[in-house]
C-alpha cells in the first residue's frame, strides 16, 4: 500500500470540498476501496473520511423512503419499513458478503463496489483496461466462468469488448428492479441520477464505471412508494451458500391483481457490468397471468443479446431458469431474508 493522506470530513460541505483535490477518494467502510489499495489497484493520494457525517437515516415519506449513504448494509436490511414494505432488497442484502461485512458497508459504499474479475484485482496481469487504458482485456480469452454475458459491447460501437467484467453488488439488484434514484452532490450542486444511468456499461471507456461527476459524493438513495411487498423474490446462484458473489442473480417483484400482473420490476445480476434491466421485459408481463410460460418470455427478453465466452455459456440457461423461478416464487410471497 502506498502512502497517502487521510482528512475526516465534518460535513457534506467540506467532505465534498477535499473530495475534488486530484487523486482524492470517499472513505465509508472501506470494505472494497481499502482491499483495493492493499492489491495497488487503487492508489488514492488522499482518504476523506466520511464516516461522520449525517447521512445515516432512513426516512419514509409519502413518495416512497429515503435511504441516508451512510446507512449501514445490516441495518438498511434488518430496518422494520424495509423488512414490510421492500423485503425485496432485505433479500438481497442478506444474501451478500458476510455479517461482519455488511456490519461495516455503506448504502453509498455499495454502489462503488468496483467491479468483479481476477485479472482487475491481481496487478500482474497487464491487460486490463479498466487499470491501464489501452492495454486490453485478458478474460476475453482467459479463464472467464465469472465474467460477464450481456452490455460487454455498445451496439454500433467498433471497440470491442474493451472489459467483460461483471458489476458484484447484490444491493444494486435489488435496487434496479425497485426503479431507486441516486441522490449525489457536487461542487455545483444537487442532482438526482435515476438508478438505470447510475453505472457504466464499458463501451470504450471500461475505466468510467458510473454517471459520478469529479468530487460528487452520494448523499442518499431513494425508492419510490412500495408495489412489490406482498411478492417478491431474491434469488442468487453462487458457488457457495455463503460469503460468495453471484455467478447469476434475479432480483423480482411482481403487483398482481385478480391473477393477473399490474406491474412488475425485474433485473439480473452477475451477468453484466451493471445491474441488467430491460424494461420490455416487464413490460411484456403486464396484464398477463403470473406462469411460467410467460415468465419464460420475459427471461427470453431479458437474455436474446447474450454473448458467451469459452467457460461461461452455462450462465445463458441458468439465468434464464432462475428468473422463472424467482418470478414463481415471487408469486407466492416468499419469506423476508429468502435466497438460493
Amino acid at each position: 500500500m502506498k502512502d497517502f493522506a487521510y482528512q475526516r470530513a465534518a460535513s457534506s460541505e467540506a467532505a465534498i470540498h477535499a473530495g475534488n483535490a486530484r487523486g482524492a477518494k470517499f472513505l465509508a467502510g472501506g470494505t472494497n476501496l481499502v482491499d483495493l489499495m492493499k492489491y495497488r489497484v487503487e492508489s488514492p493520494a488522499a482518504l476523506v473520511d466520511i464516516n461522520h457525517l449525517d447521512l445515516t437515516q432512513i426516512t419514509p415519506d409519502q413518495d416512497g423512503v429515503r435511504i441516508g449513504a451512510m446507512v449501514r448494509n445490516s441495518d438498511l436490511a434488518n430496518h422494520a419499513l424495509i423488512r414490510q414494505s421492500y423485503p425485496l432488497l432485505s433479500q438481497a442484502l442478506l444474501s451478500g458478503a458476510s455479517p461482519q461485512l455488511r456490519n461495516m458497508a455503506s448504502t453509498g459504499g455499495n454502489l462503488l463496489q468496483r467491479t468483479r474479475c481476477y485479472y482487475f484485482t491481481d496487478v500482474s496481469f497487464p491487460a486490463c483496461n479498466k487499470r491501464e487504458p489501452g492495454s486490453g482485456c485478458a478474460a476475453v480469452k482467459g479463464y472467464n466462468r465469472i465474467h460477464a454475458i450481456l452490455g460487454q459491447t455498445d451496439k454500433g460501437s467498433t471497440s470491442g469488448e474493451t472489459c467483460i467484467a461483471t458489476h458484484p453488488s447484490d444491493m444494486c439488484v435489488a435496487m434496479a428492479a425497485l426503479d431507486a434514484k441516486v441522490e449525489v452532490e457536487g461542487a455545483k450542486g444537487k442532482r438526482t441520477i435515476s438508478f438505470a444511468d447510475f453505472h457504466k456499461l464499458p463501451g470504450s471507456t471500461p475505466w468510467i464505471e458510473t454517471a459520478l461527476h469529479p468530487g460528487e459524493l452520494i448523499v442518499g438513495v431513494t425508492l419510490p412508494a412500495a408495489k412489490y411487498a406482498k411478492n417478491s423474490y431474491y434469488l442468487k446462484a453462487r458457488d457457495r451458500n455463503s460469503y460468495a458473489f453471484a455467478l447469476i442473480s434475479v432480483a423480482a417483484g411482481l403487483e398482481l391483481e385478480g391473477g393477473n400482473i399490474k406491474s412488475a420490476g425485474l433485473a439480473l445480476g452477475g451477468v453484466a457490468l451493471k445491474p441488467w434491466r430491460m424494461p420490455e421485459a416487464e413490460h411484456v408481463l403486464v396484464g398477463k397471468p403470473a406462469t411460467p410460460e410467460n415468465f419464460a418470455r420475459a427471461a427470453d427478453i431479458l437474455l436474446k443479446d447474450a454473448k458467451t465466452y469459452e467457460h461461461n455459456a452455462f450462465k445463458v440457461e441458468m439465468a434464464r431458469r432462475g428468473v422463472v423461478r424467482a418470478l414463481t416464487l415471487a408469486t407466492q410471497g416468499a419469506p423476508e431474508g429468502a435466497n438460493a
